[in-house]
């Protein structure tokens, strides 16, 4: 059971994305309904399952783990988790243990993640605008969101600003984002929104910004350079000579990047999705709740689901409908 997990693309799985809770205390429009239905707790992975899962997954090779949601810092004592991780960095087994935020938990926990070995962290920010903040996120403050981008930068936490791409909504904040990313000393990646979840009203072809028509006018202000650097994940990123800044760009629709997934991602509720874009997924639940004192047939789960793993996604707008795409939330994975 020590062998790595490889998928029959002889990809190595060494990056897992975890969603600890599917609430949010915000409702963004590209991510949420308004009202949502959130799951039972008792549906939930308890803070010790997760502890558990994870340790299994780091054990077969996983050597970056992502903590997602909803809003990962809304579970209660979420902390214990993070500090019990830690244990695996210190070993060495984890290269790197990280988050996804919306940044508005983090004046509360900065300090305590940045103990915990935390020494990264991507804020999901759309928008410098706050009425515009408030419309995109429902119930969000914006204010609160650039005091915790504060409180981690003074932590020692790096941050990267994850902002959705969204035609009619930031495309006349493209400049203002950059300058206040590089002021800041802060990267910032750009990416497409996906085709994800029943939103109602909203209308994602008519939000559909295709990164290369935001790039070019990136190319209008900046000399851009293409940089080989890659974070684990699936962005490709240039660096802006005039300001010596990191922008990155996530494109699962103009340019698919599956030839290079090294990930999959673990649902609050034990399930794992072996493609963000597949509706494809293991129940790692069971086998976990039914033998407790026995990782052999977790491990044998997972192992099956990755030889299951597929080539890649199906999204595409290039029809002018939305085809590939999935029923369930953004949130429901972990992002």
């Amino acid at each position: 059971m020590t062998a790595p997990l490889v998928d029959p693309f002889h990809r190595a799985i060494s990056y897992l994305r975890v969603s600890v809770t599917d609430r949010c205390d915000f409702r963004c429009v590209y991510c949420m309904s308004e009202n949502m239905t959130f799951l039972p707790k008792k549906e939930l992975l308890t803070l010790e399952e997760l502890d558990r899962m994870c340790t299994a997954f780091i054990r077969m090779g996983v050597e970056k783990l992502r903590i997602t949601g909803g809003e990962p810092l809304v579970r209660r004592d979420i902390m214990t988790f993070f500090h019990a991780m830690g244990r695996h960095l210190e070993s060495g087994a984890l290269r790197e243990l990280t988050l996804t935020t919306n940044g508005s938990q983090l004046v509360r926990f900065a300090d305590d993640l940045f103990a915990a070995g935390v020494r990264r962290v991507n804020i999901s920010l759309d928008t410098l605008d706050e009425k515009k903040f408030a419309d995109i996120t429902r119930w969000g403050r914006l204010p609160q969101v650039l005091k915790g981008i504060d409180a981690a930068q003074k932590a020692g936490l790096r941050v990267k600003i994850n902002t959705v791409a969204l035609k009619g909504f930031n495309e006349d904040e493209l400049f203002a984002l950059v300058e206040w990313c590089a002021a800041r000393d802060m990267d910032l990646t750009f990416i497409e929104v996906m085709p994800m979840g029943d939103i109602g009203n909203e209308d994602r072809l008519g939000q559909y910004w295709p990164l290369r028509e935001l790039r070019a006018t990136l190319g209008e202000r900046y000399s851009l350079t293409d940089l080989a650097e890659r974070s684990g994940g699936p962005a490709r990123y240039v660096q802006l000579d005039e300001t010596g800044q990191k922008i990155g760009f996530i494109t699962p629709l103009t340019h698919n990047f599956c030839e290079s997934c090294n990930r999959v991602r673990l649902t609050c509720t034990g399930e794992l999705y072996m493609c963000l874009g597949q509706e494809d997924m293991a129940d790692l639940r069971a086998p976990l709740r039914n033998h407790p004192g026995d990782d052999a047939p977790l491990e044998a789960a997972v192992r099956a689901a990755i030889a299951r793993k597929p080539k890649g996604h199906d999204f595409d707008y290039s029809r002018q409908s939305v085809d590939g795409r999935m029923s369930r939330h953004m949130s429901h994975t972990g992002g």
